[in-house]
């Protein structure tokens, strides 16, 4: 058995349904449906002033539910106060107690519950322990670095044994790198102790390395549900797939043979269209070539080194275009002003309603 499998009692099934909510005259949540499974990593994903945060706030307790309802292992949670309920939250903001040591931080919710001295210093060493923090007992914040002090956050909420975390933005305070780094222990973390992950992210990146599943969000409504995979290679609509990661999208008319695409023809045996359409296609599918007759032709406008990649601007006619190109030393130069081909490769095509 994994450390932390005595943390969780199991269960942190998550159902929510017509799930609205309403600021004065403003609704920032329009009937929400969405199921989480026990266990899962799922992130709420989307723009600021999206909802996701007002959705994680009704399924803690910290806003009254008044359209709809919140279910945790098919128990309704309308008037079960937050410290009722079988949830914790890790904010962005640690709150950390700064007198205290980091032990007195962990051990500080479990004064408030039924649990003796002993079993409540157990608990702290084997939470300190899941956040590779034990031998930190007696330090205080001000002498960890802001990566330790989230491990604190966690392991203070986790020595809780909730059924369910909430991480609302745990890791926007922290540099790049560290995210990073902190991403990868996050999402293993959650593996070893096999409770539900609910996350909310502004970051594309952040939501596609940890997620089992994620949901994109948009002005109170849910657009897409799936995994990482599936939402990033099969967006349900252009407002997705522009949202999560960069993408081309191309003006295109659908036949019974194809699709003609900025005047050139791609075989594809079924488009499910008929007409006018659009054609999504990631910048790293793009295939750059030299100018042929089976390619668009497109001028370089812009190189950008950025380390394993190269982002390539170009124009093909009177559209815009982002190609990413692999620094692997094998592919061919690319100059600005200089005209590649563009070879549009079916598999790697969307292709959505106008």
């Amino acid at each position: 058995m994994a450390r932390g499998g005595s943390l969780s009692g199991g269960g942190g099934r998550i159902a929510l349904a017509s799930l609205s909510k309403w600021y004065g005259d403003q609704q920032v949540l329009k009937s929400i449906d969405l199921v989480i499974e026990p266990g899962e990593f799922f992130s709420l994903l989307g723009p600021s002033g999206c909802g996701k945060t007002t959705t994680l706030r009704l399924v803690g307790g910290f806003e009254a539910i008044e359209h709809g309802s919140v279910h945790i292992d098919g128990a309704d949670m309308r008037d079960v106060p937050p410290e009722k309920r079988p949830v914790n939250t890790v904010f962005q903001s640690y709150a950390l107690f700064p007198h205290k040591t980091v032990a007195e931080n962990v051990a500080f919710g479990l004064r408030f519950v039924d649990c003796s001295k002993d079993e409540s210093k157990r608990r702290v060493v084997e939470a300190l322990e899941l956040v590779r923090l034990n031998g930190f007992e007696n330090r205080r914040p001000h002498q960890l670095s802001g990566g330790q002090q989230q491990r604190v956050a966690l392991a203070r909420s986790l020595v809780l044994r909730p059924k369910v975390l909430l991480l609302d933005e745990p890791l926007g305070a922290l540099d790049a790198k560290l995210r990073r780094v902190l991403q990868v222990e996050l999402r293993a973390l959650h593996r070893e102790v096999g409770i539900t992950f609910v996350y909310v992210t502004h970051d594309q990146e952040e939501a596609l390395t940890m997620s089992d599943r994620l949901a994109v969000m948009n002005a109170g409504v849910i657009e897409q549900v799936g995994t990482p995979r599936e939402v990033y290679d099969e967006p349900a609509n252009t407002y997705v797939a522009d949202f999560l990661g960069l993408a081309n999208l191309l003006p295109a008319e659908a036949g019974p043979t194809g699709l003609e695409v900025l005047g050139q023809h791609v075989d594809l045996l079924d488009t499910g269209f008929d007409g006018a359409c659009t054609v999504i296609v990631r910048p790293e599918r793009l295939k750059l070539v030299p100018v042929g007759e089976s390619a668009l032709r497109a001028r370089i406008d812009n190189v950008v080194f950025a380390g394993a990649l190269t982002h390539v601007h170009l124009t093909t006619g009177t559209h815009g275009l982002q190609a990413m190109v692999a620094n692997d030393g094998g592919g061919m130069a690319l100059a600005e002003g200089t005209e590649v081909g563009v070879v549009l490769q079916p598999d790697a095509l969307r292709v959505l309603p106008s």
